[in-house]
């Protein structure tokens, strides 16, 4: 029995569910596999860099849907649709980041349309789509805090957490909803592991006249796809990198530093705690192997009762 990559449905032979090809394309009734091996994908990702907009250090692939062809297209421009294949070096970064991208939806946090496809050697790439292109080539204004600052790719680390907080007061349309957005994001990218969490990796997004952090991307468990990493967190919070604790995140971050009321931290206290059982769920039926799998749910349960949850 198929499990789809898409959804996480049982699919019986099928490679994918008729609900996860709908979400691609509601007229999308198969899709084909993604006729290039993970190192064809990187070759063509090296020669697209310099022709498309979307950095990073993971190889990317612009690419767009053809619902006729039932199939995904490289494109150099206007593509609607990034892939990023398999790393030759990090295990099973596709898979890592899927799941770490729907424990993200379980605790409310804005996450785009994503899924894994299989490529035509039976591996696994992962898809997300543009949250910043609407139909007919128009654009949403995208800027990360990075930016934002004056700073560049060279100084992505060189912030740190206290510094995202002056970015939404100063630019958000209304700073109080980002700074419980911002909260949040916090704890959750400690809960799961994600050190890589650098300002690049933060931006704003301007919506029918809104300013707000825009939907999330990158979203990953580098802890378990990186070795001997040492830190907890990419941008200091309280000058640190390292051995945070609950008084660290709730009691400076939240309330002293984002002034947020005690209500509120419990209500993600709360939040937190009710998602827990949904990620065990996630991460059992999650395309992880079962050796990634043990240490993903094994980091979150030890980071768990550190935040006393």
């Amino acid at each position: 029995m198929n499990r789809c990559p898409i959804t996480y449905e049982l699919c019986e032979e099928r490679l994918y569910s008729a609900k996860g090809l709908r979400l691609l394309a509601p007229k999308l009734k198969e899709l084909k596999p993604f006729p290039f091996t993970p190192q064809q994908q990187r070759d063509l990702a090296f020669h697209q860099v310099e022709k498309i907009s979307i950095q990073g250090t993971q190889p990317k692939l612009s690419v767009q849907l053809s619902v006729a062809g039932e199939c995904f297209n490289p494109v150099a421009r206007d593509g609607s649709f990034i892939l990023k294949p398999p790393h030759y070096m990090f295990e099973e970064l596709p898979q890592n980041e899927d799941v770490t991208m729907r424990l993200a939806k379980e605790v409310g946090l804005e996450v785009p349309l994503h899924g894994l496809l299989y490529n035509i050697d039976g591996s696994l790439t992962y898809f997300i789509k543009r949250f910043d292109r609407l139909p007919r080539g128009r654009k949403y204004a995208v800027e990360d805090c990075s930016q934002l600052l004056g700073g560049s790719r060279d100084t992505k680390h060189e912030c740190s957490m206290e510094k995202l907080i002056s970015v939404i007061d100063q630019h958000c349309s209304f700073p109080r909803l980002e700074r419980i957005k911002l909260f949040r994001l916090t704890v959750f990218n400690f809960l799961v592991g994600n050190e890589d969490a650098h300002v690049k990796n933060f931006s704003l997004i301007r919506r029918e006249e809104k300013v707000e952090l825009s939907p999330l991307y990158d979203l990953l468990n580098s802890t378990i796809a990186l070795p001997r990493v040492t830190e907890e967190i990419a941008l200091p919070l309280r000058g640190k990198k390292s051995k945070l604790s609950a008084t660290d995140l709730f009691d400076y971050f939240g309330k002293e530093r984002l002034g947020l009321s005690e209500s509120v931290i419990e209500e993600e206290r709360q939040r937190f705690r009710q998602a827990l059982p949904r990620w065990h769920s996630l991460l059992m039926q999650s395309f992880l192997s079962e050796k990634l799998r043990n240490r993903y749910l094994a980091l979150f349960s030890q980071r768990q009762e550190r935040l006393w949850l």
